[in-house]
């Protein structure tokens, strides 16, 4: 965040300047963690139904807070200026609204059921190759998370670009407001929280919120086989751009152990023949995507693809590694049906003559349709050719190979019942812990 007097910043938040502060500049931006708070950063103490950082305003000040945001002001430390509003989650927000607001730079916003965080990191590659550019760490993507990162954003940051998650209706709308995007992202619309939305038709409407808050000055970007595409297409004013068999398109692709390879074709632009170090169809549909944002943003053929290729992502995403002669996938960080299917295809698709072998784990948030969800997903999986071991509660739905409830059984069976050769994913839903099984089966 750029330098600012607290009193300035009090403002924006409609806080009350308390214990002096009047010459108080804050130049080591925000944060809501002591164990990470930077000397001189303004310390927000967040309060919500199972916790209160106002329990920690001594770790705070102790760490180098320049200035604390309370909404309680019964306990004041000593020595320090404080903020006083009176909600400090909105305070949050309304300032990184007010931040935003004085960024001179384009901003991306990403949604989507899957693959948000992959085009992120595809997004912040590609653009980099031209701009210095501040995007979300991680998947931080939520009303929390947004605020921080844009408050992040640096003085001589060119651009953001923002992943904006969401799980109930209305919350992106919110988010919207304080990006406020000049290019929308749009992965897919698939099934993920549909326990809270109720039906896929209320997600996709929900998703269409980035559409409908751009500009005619805007740009969306959709994959061409979405199935929400005209709805989409018809609720905004900006331009549309469609990737995979649109203006951008992935062609001639060959997938093998590094990766998959293919002409990047963008009309206008040319082809050129790029790399992406991850395998499977809708990996290349977001590297698209993360080139449909570099074209609109001015980034020549040669950039866009140097920046695909260099991309590298978070983890738990078709993470490759070899353990004792096997073939090892790393997709352990979520799980919807559509992302499920997608890594199972992509397991059946790649090279080799050794077994194919998906360790699975619950999928979170599907309420009743999970009733209809395990088992499908279990059908493509014998359809596929694919040996199924899974873990844990809701997981025996699936109709497995082999069902275990503890993460050391399903680690024994996968020693015992792998071979070299064999190519082994796991995947599940955070709360399922399958990046624990993988650890106890095949150490890196």
């Amino acid at each position: 965040m750029k330098s600012y007097p607290l009193q300035k910043l009090a403002h924006a938040m409609n806080g009350c300047l308390l214990q002096g502060g009047e010459d108080c500049v804050i130049s080591a931006g925000v944060s809501t963690d002591t164990r990470r708070l930077p000397a001189g950063a303004m310390f927000f103490a967040l309060k919500g139904e199972n916790f209160d950082a106002h329990h920690f305003l001594a770790e705070a000040v102790q760490a180098g807070a320049g200035a604390l945001v309370l909404q309680d002001d019964s306990d004041l430390p000593e020595g320090i200026p404080v903020v006083l509003v009176n909600d400090t989650l909105e305070a949050l927000q309304s300032l990184a609204k007010w931040y935003r607001s004085e960024l001179r730079i384009p901003v991306v916003a990403i949604t989507g059921s899957n693959g948000k965080t992959s085009t992120k990191d595809y997004t912040h590659s590609v653009l980099s190759q031209k701009f210095r550019v501040n995007s979300t760490l991680g998947n931080l993507n939520n009303h929390i998370g947004l605020p921080l990162t844009v408050l992040a954003t640096a003085a001589n940051d060119e651009i953001g670009v923002f992943e904006m998650g969401m799980n109930h209706s209305g919350e992106l709308a919110s988010l919207c407001e304080i990006g406020r995007p000049d290019v929308s992202i749009i992965t897919n619309v698939g099934t993920a929280h549909i326990e809270h939305l109720g039906s896929r038709k209320a997600i996709a409407i929900e998703k269409g919120t980035v559409a409908r808050v751009l500009s005619d000055r805007g740009t969306l970007l959709l994959p061409s086989d979405c199935d929400d595409l005209y709805d989409f297409r018809a609720s905004t004013p900006a331009r549309v751009i469609t990737v995979g068999g649109g203006e951008i398109r992935a062609e001639n692709t060959v997938s093998g152990e590094s990766g998959s390879a293919f002409d990047l074709t963008i009309d206008g632009l040319g082809t050129k023949r790029t790399s992406i170090s991850v395998v499977g169809r809708h990996m290349i549909s977001n590297a698209l995507l993360a080139a449909g944002a570099g074209f609109v943003l001015g980034l020549d053929l040669d950039e866009i693809s140097a920046g695909l290729t260099k991309a590298t992502l978070t983890s738990g995403r078709l993470r490759r590694y070899l353990s004792h002669g096997l073939t090892v996938i790393d997709d352990t960080y979520n799980a919807n049906p559509e992302s499920v299917t997608a890594a199972l295809e992509t397991l059946a698709s790649l090279p080799g003559n050794g077994r194919k072998v998906a360790a699975l784990g619950m999928m979170g948030e599907l309420g009743e349709h999970a009733l209809e969800a395990y088992p499908r997903i279990g059908g493509i999986a014998r359809d596929l050719g694919v040996t199924l071991v899974t873990v844990g509660d809701d997981a025996n739905k699936y109709g497995a190979d082999h069902h275990f409830q503890t993460h050391e059984e399903a680690a024994t069976c996968l020693s015992n019942e792998t071979s070299p050769g064999d190519i082994v994913l796991f995947k599940g839903s955070r709360m399922a812990a399958m990046d624990r099984v993988m650890k106890l089966t095949f150490p890196e």
